[in-house]
């Protein structure tokens, strides 16, 4: 069964807000490939309204975002936006456990970043950090 933490939302499109978590990522030294994408695979049917909110054209978007740092498997990073809002969360599984330093310092580029009144040092239980931030710390 696949679990997964939902470290950020950000009030912001998909493609805005994939591309700035991306750059996030890379500026801590973490490489991003962009593995599925949603709209691509859909481009060829762009006529069929939206199976959740029955629009056309669908504004839905889910990526699937590989991250790799030294670590010989990459954690992995859902993004799924609608409506102006993305959500991020970051896959845990028995199938797929990324290593804790990966999950630690995808955490923390995040937390640095988004939570900049937060000190992201270890535990990630600062005050005021989401608690999706700290029970993906947890995990």
């Amino acid at each position: 069964m696949n679990q997964s933490r939902q470290p950020l939302a950000l009030l912001q499109g998909c493609e805005e807000a994939i591309a700035q978590v991306i750059g996030c990522l890379s500026r801590n030294h973490l490489r991003v490939v962009r593995s599925f994408d949603l709209r691509s695979a859909r481009a060829a049917s762009d006529d069929f309204p939206c199976p959740r909110h029955g629009t056309l054209p669908c504004d839905c978007q889910f990526v699937v975002l590989l991250i790799y740092s030294t670590a010989a498997q990459p954690a992995t990073l859902l993004a799924q936006g609608h409506d102006g809002q993305t959500w991020f969360s970051l896959v845990i599984s028995p199938e797929q456990r990324p290593d804790p330093r990966l999950g630690e310092a995808i955490v923390q580029a995040l937390a640095s970043e988004y939570f900049r009144s937060v000190d992201p040092s270890p535990g990630l239980s600062a005050p005021g950090l989401s608690p999706a931030m700290r029970e993906i710390d947890a995990a």
